[in-house]
Order: C-alpha cells, then structure tokens, then sequence
C-alpha cells in the first residue's frame, strides 16, 4: 500500500490533497485514520490512500502507520526566507542533530526512483502549466526518519504559492508518479553544493540517474563513515556511486570526502 499523508495545519497539503480527490479518482472510504476520513484509489494494481493528520508532517515520528506500507508521500508546504515560489522533492531525515522532527543522525529510507519521477512529472506540469516556479530537488532534512521509504513533495515558498491552485494540481501530478514509478537501478548518493541542488536536478531529468539522499556542502564537514553508511543502507535502491558537485564542496573537505567515499565502497563522478 501506498500512503499520501496531508497535515490539517498545512494550507498547501490541503490543497494538493484536494486536487487529487476532486481530479484523479480519489473516493471517500469508511475508513478512518487519526479520527480523519480516508480516501483511496486502484493505480497501476497499487492501493493508494490519502490519510489526514491533526500534527505538522516534520512532528510524526510516532505516527502509527498501516502495514506493509511500499512508499509514504508527504503532501507539504515549503517554505523559505526567499520566497521563491518552488516545487520540490525530499526525502526526511537528519544528517546531524534532530532541530525539526526526527531523530539525530538518523535518515528515512529514500525512494530514490520514486522521487525521481515526482520531480519529473512536476517540471513537465511546470512547462505545460506555464507556472513560474523552480522545479528541484532539496537536500535531505527534517523529520521523521523512518524505516519505510518516505518522500516530501512540496509547494512554497510562502502563502501566495501554498493556495496556487495550478501550482497545487502540479505537486498532485508528482505525487501520483511517484506512486506509480518502477525501481530502477541508476541510484546514487549526491554530495556538495546547496540546499537547493540544480546541477542535481538536472542530472535526474536529463539522464537515467535517480538521486537517493542528498547531503549539501554545509554538512560534509560533518561527515563520517557512519553517516554515509546510513544513507546508503537507506535508500531503496542499491547506491554504488556518489556523485558530486565538486564546486559546490569546500576545498579544505575535498580531500577528507574522497576517503571516506572510498572507505564506504562508492565510486565517485564529479560534476
């Protein structure tokens, strides 16, 4: 089974949830979950459910979820200082301290093909929709980090853009591709650059290469075998490369990354 979860205190989750029952087939079931109505869907023979939660999707580290569950999709808000009006897609979890949701140094496993065809389906709505957003991947971070392959996909980046109704139905479109994607077995780990990585973005769009985990240049610094292990043992598909954006990593972690890479048995293509 397959699990859309929409936070009742997130305007934009409300939003994409509402596009996908109002859009996509989505019925009511008599099923409830947290006190809340259930809705699901046959797709691709998958059973997809939208379930609604009465927390912040980053504080559901002790949600009580169905099993077996193949993939968990957050319907999310995205917010920054910036304001970009931005869809994007995640996965949880925390390469340091737990500062919002989680646990410490702790990742959800990643849907490295799932995410992929999210964002896929989110820049072609983007074209066709003629939406002035970006469309990318963001880092691994945030809560909860959880043992079932779980992913984010967000619009933002303030109010204006979490009730774009347009921008809503296009997040709507990533979340059913996700939930529709097959595995494959292009997985890697991306290293370097910030928080919003386009040369990754671009990589996955325009080769075969799904990113699993990604860790921005403000964490390598941080990095340890331990980690890096974490974060291949926890994601979907098997990871044997890392990829790195080798400008977007200082000079003084270049070095120290490289060994760790090869002590954690990866092989390395900068980019």
């Amino acid at each position: 089974m397959i699990l859309f979860v929409a936070s009742k205190k997130d305007i934009a989750a409300m939003n994409i949830a509402e596009k996908l029952v109002k859009r996509h087939g989505f019925k009511k079931t008599e099923e409830t979950f947290s006190g809340n109505p259930v809705f699901s869907k046959a797709l691709d023979n998958r059973t997809v459910k939208i379930v609604y939660i009465d927390q912040d999707s980053v504080n559901t580290q002790e949600l009580s979820l169905p099993s077996p569950l193949s993939l968990l999709v957050f319907l999310s808000r995205h917010k920054s200082l910036s304001g970009t009006p931005t869809l994007s897609v995640h996965t949880p979890g925390n390469l340091g301290n737990a500062e919002l949701g989680g646990l410490p140094r702790t990742v959800s496993i990643s849907p490295a093909s799932a995410m992929k065809e999210a964002l896929k389906a989110m820049k072609e709505a983007q074209v066709e929709k003629g939406l002035e957003y970006e469309v990318s991947y963001e880092c691994t971070h945030h809560g909860p980090s959880l043992n079932v392959p779980t992913m984010f996909v967000e619009l933002g980046s303030s109010e204006k853009q979490w009730q774009d109704q347009v921008a809503a139905e296009a997040v709507a479109e990533g979340a059913l591709a996700a939930a529709a994607a097959n595995t494959v077995d292009h997985a890697v780990l991306g290293v370097g650059g910030p928080h919003y990585n386009m040369k990754f973005t671009r990589k996955a769009l325009e080769t075969e290469t799904a990113f699993g985990h990604i860790i921005p240049k403000y964490a390598v610094s941080k990095l340890d075998t331990e980690i890096l292990t974490e974060c291949i043992t926890k994601t979907l598909e098997p990871v044997k490369k890392a990829v790195l954006d080798w400008k977007g990593i200082t000079g003084a972690d270049k070095s120290r990354l490289l060994s760790l890479l090869a002590e954690v048995g990866l092989e390395v293509e900068k980019i």
